[in-house]
Order: C-alpha cells, then structure tokens, then sequence
C-alpha cells in the first residue's frame, strides 16, 4: 500500500471493536427516504445541509413552518432533511403514509424526510452517529436533547454546528451560514 495512504489511514481511523469508523464523509452514509428510497446525501454536494429531528406531537411541532419557510427562501444553496424520530416522549407514533400526510397537510412541507430513526442510543443512526461524534464529523461531540433539534453542514459536507430545539430554524444563528 502507498505510504500516502498507509498515513491517512491510520490517521483518519481506528480500530476497536466498539468503534471502526472514524471521519466519514456524511456523503456516504446511506438513509433511506420516508418513501423507503434511498436519499444520496451527495446529491446535496455544494449545499448547506440542515437535519432536523422532528416529530409531530410535540411542542415544537410548528417549526415544520419554519423549516418549510427556510427551505423556500435558501433552496438554491440548502436542503432541509426531516428526521422523524419517535425517542423523545413518543411524540412521533405514525407510520410513513401518517407522517408524509401531517406534514404535507398541516405544513406544506416539501423538503425531503426519512424514514423514522434512532438518533440516540444504541440503534442510534449512522447519520446521527457522524452529527453526535467528534470522532466522526472532527469538529464537535452533541447529544440529542430533544424533538427538533437542528445540525448544520457547510456545502463541502464539513460540520458547522448544532442548535437546540428552542432555536427557530430562521434564527440568524442558522441563517448568517446561508447569506
């Protein structure tokens, strides 16, 4: 093996039996979409990435509005990503058709969704695991607090940073990213 390569191995990476993957490229984590098609995080290559774990029992369930409005005023250099997540208070209790349906509805949320996941715990997601872990995205370790809480990705798939449930998804904390 090229020693060039031997290097960034073994400085990008680790092997424990807890813990191979090390600095991945949020490119290539495989999610699938709430339609059960994959959704290729490299399709966004060149665009601010903003995951949202959203839920739609929960209080901070009209932020999908926001989110929405965010998504239309920035689509040319953002995609939203809903994370239906049902860990917090199980306060996301539908199936695909219940979900899609309350938010197209309620919302007219038209940015993509995945599938319900795990974005904390050990069946967390291989995205939350890269979001959460220093070790993953080489910038900042988090943890999940609750329903709605917002991760930033600049447009060369590099972490920015994380917000509260409490932040509004039109914050100036988000927004001055996109300007």
């Amino acid at each position: 093996m090229n020693p060039l390569k031997i290097f960034m191995a073994t400085l990008f990476s680790t092997s424990s039996a807890s813990n191979e993957i090390h600095l991945t490229s949020i490119y290539d984590i495989p999610i699938l979409g709430l339609n059960g098609k994959p959704i290729q995080l490299s399709e966004y290559k060149g665009k601010y990435m903003l995951f949202v774990n959203v839920a739609s029992k929960c209080g901070f369930t009209s932020q999908y509005k926001a989110l929405q409005e965010l998504y239309e005023m920035y689509q040319d250099k953002l995609i939203v990503i809903g994370v239906p997540c049902n860990q917090f208070g199980n306060q996301e209790p539908g199936n695909a058709n219940e979900i899609e349906s309350f938010c197209e509805v309620n919302y007219g949320v038209t940015f993509p969704l995945t599938k319900k996941i795990d974005v904390k715990g050990k069946n967390q997601h291989t995205l939350y695991q890269w979001l959460t872990q220093k070790t993953r995205n080489g910038t900042k370790n988090s943890t999940v607090k609750w329903n709605f809480q917002k991760y930033l990705v600049n447009p060369n798939g590099e972490f920015i940073d994380y917000y509260f449930s409490l932040t509004s998804p039109t914050s100036s904390k988000i927004t001055k990213h996109l300007k």
